[in-house]
């Protein structure tokens, strides 16, 4: 097991150590994010949607504030993805009306936060029902050798990227994987909200492991035989016996990709070449696995791979400006990291 002095590895990359360095969020304009929805209010019913622009604040905070202003219990406040603190994001927000004391919502005071437009709706907002995000980033005070950079750009807008679970997931440092790990093999009782964050820490960097092998075998967008192919843009998976035409041609297309364990009871598990790599990173970690399962995870499978959508870029002797999309559950630092190192920045302390 880790112990609490445990830090977090430096993942494989594609295309190396990018050779310039920069600062990240050097003031929350420079990183803003916008919820692309799922769906959209239809203008009545009991449940008020909101779109609302934070700065400087999380998503949680954010619902407290709505649910004090609206005099409703915090779990009729409803939204699709926690997203960032450190930035200027837009995303929905839904309220039960049902039994809320003030409805006149443009009189409400939410502070770091603005209501852009509010719509009734039949159903509440439900964690996941979004289509991705669209992420606006600057990286600033540029320095090092650009040579290559154009190419990365190009090379990470055409083939993407390692869909890794960026640092935030893990708490600071990685301390959050730390203190699941302890936590699995001591036991102990912690709240429920804890709980959650560290299995979740643990899980996540399971998979990363898994991720940066392939990444070092140079196989992380290829389909190996006996992978669990990941359909884009779904959940679903199918196993795959190699050689096969038509699954490469259907990897090339971006049409599937090749997925790695979040790891936990049951389950469809990958076969022979893939399994192989599986289980020579996480049997190491075995006890942590197992911990996992006792704690009732159940296993799933996440792609390998994150092709960032409608991707552009800008750049100057001192600033790269991004702008791209992401579906849900991925990780814009999981672009950057390819693309410039960042260093320590001003406002947050996750890259």
């Amino acid at each position: 097991m880790m112990d609490l002095n445990w830090s977090l590895p430096d993942w494989s990359r594609v295309l190396g150590v990018p050779g310039i360095s920069g600062l990240l969020r050097t003031q929350h304009e420079d990183f803003r994010v916008e919820e692309l929805p799922l769906v959209k209010p239809d203008g009545e019913g009991n449940h008020l949607w909101l779109e609302i622009e934070k700065r400087g604040a999380n998503t949680d905070w954010v619902a407290r504030q709505l649910a004090s202003q609206a005099g409703v219990p915090g779990r009729d406040v409803g939204y699709a993805g926690m997203k960032d603190r450190h930035g200027v994001t837009s995303q929905w927000f839904s309220i039960g009306l049902q039994e809320a004391r003030d409805t006149d919502w443009d009189q409400w005071q939410l502070p770091d936060a603005v209501i852009l437009q509010a719509h009734r709706h039949h159903r509440k907002l439900k964690r996941g029902a979004l289509r991705g995000n669209r992420f606006r980033i600057v990286a600033r005070q540029l320095e090092g050798c650009r040579d290559g950079l154009e190419e990365r750009l190009q090379q990470v807008a055409k083939l993407g990227v390692p869909n890794y679970f960026g640092p935030q997931r893990f708490g600071h440092g990685g301390l959050n994987v730390a203190r699941g790990a302890h936590w699995l093999e001591h036991g102990g009782r912690i709240p429920r909200h804890k709980k959650s964050i560290y299995l979740s820490a643990v899980r996540s960097f399971l998979f990363n492991a898994v991720v940066s092998r392939r990444v070092g075998l140079g196989n992380w967008n290829q389909i190996l035989d006996g992978e669990i192919a990941s359909l884009d843009g779904s959940r679903s998976g199918f196993a795959c016996r190699m050689p096969d035409p038509e699954l490469e041609r259907r990897c090339d297309e971006f049409d599937i990709h090749p997925s790695g364990p979040l790891p936990g009871s049951g389950g469809r598990q990958p076969e022979r070449d893939a399994a192989e790599i599986e289980n020579e990173v996480l049997k190491p970690l075995g006890a942590l696995i197992a911990g996992l399962e006792k704690a009732g995870l159940k296993s799933a499978r996440r792609s390998l791979r994150l092709v960032p959508g409608a991707m552009s870029w800008q750049c100057s002797d001192s600033e790269l400006a991004l702008k791209f999309d992401l579906p849900p559950g991925a990780y814009a630092t999981a672009v950057l990291r390819e693309l410039v190192s960042v260093g320590p920045v001003s406002i947050s302390g996750n890259t």
